[in-house]
């Protein structure tokens, strides 16, 4: 009897449990509420997704292969150099080196390696890779000098291989750069974008498919380009410093600017920058949104290809500057953030020369100089105009309408160009235009990374210039590369001021605004630092 009832109760026991069991499940199938008040079991964290609304696309993710900003928004997160700037100005901190040393004259450079950093590939990070970069970017003769013009390189290290003589890794954490002549902006040159230090593995794979396919050390990794829509990248598990706080990037191209801030009102970016001067007022009186200040270090400017006629005549060149009334043009487009250029140099850098004078509208003396020249009923020409906005350039197209509309004026009927932004580019570096609107973000806070890279003739090289005016002054280029190797900067600020001089009466641009670019973002991005180059780690910023 005994055994015959324990059998009974635990049969009972049975029925029960499965009668629970099938309760909980609910009577139609699916699963319970999450929100359900009385629910206390653990929910999964929602995925925090980042979304940046920009004005055009990357031209390619291989850092040292690219000169535009758009692409080094997305691989400044992806790549890492050996040094970085600070999160908010270019002083010069530890990065994949966490030390450095200098020799007494300037040509020795030492860098002593973190240990245990990993490529977003598995691959181990080591001295042999930095050697394995350095030489593929100033190389030519390297197997996988491929995949672009290493611009920045030749830019920024006279050529190929320009000042560095050799580097080597004199064991698996340290590399030796030695140098042919001392570099005073060497240490800030090498914290720059371009320089971020690319997976050996991964370039051997891809070789010139290595651009869409970027394994980099950075707190973001790579997911997917799909060109002209977006570039997704995701937080990296395997990083060695601070972790990312959103699990995935995604930068947007939306060209136009009101369509792009419509997006931010809808929820479905959130941030952007390349804002009209008329959006600034709305974003400022919405709650829903921040307005942020990028600190400025730029300059917008129209180049004039002194190879080409009639701007090698310095005649016609100072009749284009004093034919284009910039102030009005400032007022109308940069809504307040941005005031007139009389320098390439902004005038936020030191060696800045405010005694420079500008040349100042005048029509008809520009008429008359534009006589002078050979020209009294003026001339037909191109003025290329920027597809996409930047910081310099808010509203390029709107812009290029309003400098026609004074060239007109004296006699310059200039039609105006345009192409997509990587042809554009493409193009001027070759020197195909007569005149181009284009611009430049400071790279490393040194005037060096203005004079030399935009105006020495060095970097007047068709199919790789960073001089689109193709301007070429050996007194210029002297004082350039004697500020290079100067070390006091007192003296190397007085060497720039005489060049700026000289610039100015050469004329080869018209050098046009300088801005406080704005950015918006809603109200629960938080930890967003804009940086003074343009670009910037957003491995700090969160959501909510």
């Amino acid at each position: 009897m005994k055994k015959i009832n324990s059998k009974l109760i635990l049969l009972l026991a049975l029925l029960l449990a499965m009668s629970l069991a099938v309760a909980g499940c609910g009577g139609n199938g699916a699963a319970p509420d999450q929100d359900q008040a009385g629910n206390d079991q653990p929910q999964a964290a929602k995925e925090k997704v980042l979304v940046w609304g920009r004005g055009g696309d990357a031209s390619g993710l291989d850092p040292s292969n690219v000169t535009d900003g758009e692409s080094a928004k997305v691989t400044i997160n992806m790549y890492e150099g050996l040094v970085a700037y600070k999160q908010d100005s270019t002083e010069v901190i530890p990065a994949l080196a966490k030390d450095w040393k200098v020799s007494e004259d300037g040509k020795t450079w030492s860098f002593f390696l973190r240990e245990g950093v990993k490529f977003h590939d598995g691959t181990d990070f080591d001295a042999e890779d930095v050697v394995f970069n350095f030489e593929r970017w100033m190389n030519e003769g390297h197997e996988y000098h491929i995949g672009g013009e290493f611009e920045y390189w030749g830019y920024m290290f006279g050529g190929y291989p320009g000042v560095v003589e050799s580097v080597k890794a004199t064991d698996q954490y340290t590399v030796e750069f030695t140098l042919n002549k001392p570099m005073a902006t060497f240490l800030a040159n090498v914290a720059m974008f371009p320089f971020g230090i690319a997976s050996p593995e991964a370039v051997k794979e891809f070789g010139e498919d290595y651009f869409k396919n970027p394994v980099g050390t950075g707190p973001f990794e790579f997911v997917e380009w799909v060109p002209d829509s977006k570039i997704v990248l995701k937080k990296f598990d395997g990083y060695w410093g601070d972790s990312a706080k959103v699990d995935k990037l995604v930068f947007r191209s939306i060209p136009d600017n009101s369509a792009r801030l419509m997006e931010l009102q809808a929820g479905s970016i959130d941030i952007m920058d390349g804002i009209t001067p008329d959006d600034v007022a709305t974003i400022k009186s919405d709650d829903q949104f921040q307005l942020i200040l990028r600190p400025s270090m730029n300059v917008g400017y129209l180049a004039m290809n002194v190879e080409k006629e009639p701007f090698d005549d310095v005649k016609v060149r100072r009749a284009v500057n004093m034919a284009i009334n910039k102030k009005p043009i400032i007022d109308a487009f940069f809504a307040g953030l941005a005031k007139p250029a009389k320098n390439p140099l902004p005038p936020s850098l030191w060696g800045y020369n405010d005694a420079v004078e500008d040349y100042e509208y005048n029509a008809e003396q520009a008429k008359a100089l534009l006589a002078e020249a050979g020209y009294p009923n003026g001339f037909k020409t191109t003025l290329w105009a920027m597809p996409v906005p930047r910081p310099y350039f808010p509203q390029p197209q709107k812009i290029a309408e309003a400098m026609q509309a004074d060239l007109i004026e004296v006699g310059i009927d200039a039609e105006i160009v345009s192409h997509d932004w990587t042809t554009y580019l493409k193009k001027t570096e070759s020197g195909e235009h007569d005149m181009a609107m284009l611009g430049w973000t400071g790279d490393n806070g040194d005037p060096d990374n203005f004079l030399y890279v935009l105006l020495d003739k060095d970097n007047a090289v068709k199919g790789s210039a960073g001089n689109i005016a193709f301007y070429k002054n050996d007194e210029v280029h002297d004082l350039l590369i004697k500020a290079q190797q100067e070390m006091d900067q007192e003296v190397r600020a007085d060497l720039y001021k005489q060049a700026q001089e000289i610039i100015h009466d050469d004329a080869p641009w018209v050098p046009m605004s300088h801005s406080t670019p704005p950015i918006a973002a809603k109200k629960g991005v938080s930890g967003y630092v804009p940086h003074p180059t343009g670009v910037e780690s957003l491995v700090t910023v969160d959501k909510n």
